[in-house]
């Protein structure tokens, strides 16, 4: 363990090292001028150096990354440049608590419908429910988000003139606002799991051990649950833990288009803005949500199959 662990953390660190190096160079080969975004109409050259060197924009690009670096090191994301003054991880830490409770209820929205409705469709292979339930988790995992989301306000709209209570398609202004962005955050997700969880009980319940658990007489429960979801689950796991991360925070076109106040509609606007360091601090926050998440899926592997344990 210990050496898979030393293994791991080598990886990573050679992953964020390239995470950080390839966004900081595309921030900066990127077009436009962020100083002069700041300024807008006032072009006043001292002000223009001074903001300059306030933001260390003066100095060689090796030296800009070498501080950007040991900021890092630091816990410093940088300075915003849409906000004069204002610290990254002040501007992220207010979007965080959004972003977290939106990716949180979708990934439990998602695993609680899609497992289930897996289960059910591969215990009903070929027949009515197996082909109702994989059309609607097909179709939901094809949709585009803005596609269900236009969609769904469009439903609400036609349900709020016809009398019927709807619910709020914009803001945070009530519990109810949650509703509309969890389930269309949810709703691929959803898709897809139910879809992986149906193929491996398939593939799981045509082996060997099932059949010899049936002929000794467990009952059903018992062999779906002792032995078939928990190997069901081994394929799942491989998808769940990157899923997660971009769940969490990766929520770009929900948060925008439902004008929630997360990381991801803060890092739209960001890239309006020329705001670089603001978009290299949430590219490294989702590289290491996703770098977290593999290794916990790796350390769930060997709980749900032993023998992953003994052979490490």
């Amino acid at each position: 363990m210990r050496g898979f662990l030393l293994r791991r953390l080598g990886s990573a660190l050679f992953v964020l090292f390239s995470l950080t190096l390839l966004t900081f160079v595309i921030a900066r080969l990127a077009p436009g001028d962020p100083i002069m975004q700041m300024m807008g109409n006032r072009r006043d050259p001292v002000r223009y150096a001074a903001l300059q060197h306030q933001y260390g924009l003066d100095q060689p690009v090796p030296v800009q990354y070498l501080q950007y670096v040991g900021g890092l090191l630091h816990g410093d994301l940088g300075m915003s440049f849409q906000y004069p003054g204002r610290p990254v991880t002040t501007i992220l830490a207010a979007g965080l608590p959004v972003s977290l409770k939106l990716g949180l209820g979708a990934l439990l929205l998602s695993t609680l419908v899609g497992v289930p409705l897996g289960v059910i469709a591969a215990l009903r292979r070929n027949g009515p429910a197996d082909r109702i339930i994989t059309t609607l988790m097909l179709g939901l995992f094809s949709i585009p988000s803005f596609v269900l989301i236009g969609l769904l306000v469009w439903l609400d709209l036609a349900l709020y003139r016809a009398g019927w209570p709807a619910l709020p398609v914009a803001g945070l202004q009530q519990p109810t606002s949650w509703v509309l962005p969890i389930f269309v955050l949810a709703a691929s997700s959803m898709g897809y799991i139910a879809r992986i969880t149906r193929s491996s009980m398939i593939e799981v319940l045509g082996q060997d051990y099932i059949r010899t658990a049936r002929s000794k007489g467990l009952s059903a429960v018992v062999i779906l649950g002792r032995h078939g979801l928990r190997n069901a689950l081994l394929p799942l796991l491989t998808v769940l833990g990157p899923s997660v991360a971009f769940l969490v925070t990766g929520a770009f076109v929900v948060e925008k288009l439902f004008n929630l106040p997360g990381i991801g509609n803060t890092t739209i606007q960001s890239i309006g803005q020329r705001d670089y360091p603001v978009i290299q601090a949430t590219t490294i926050l989702l590289g290491v949500a996703v770098l977290i998440m593999n290794l916990i899926t790796d350390l769930l592997y060997s709980v749900f199959d032993p023998r992953i344990a003994r052979q490490g």
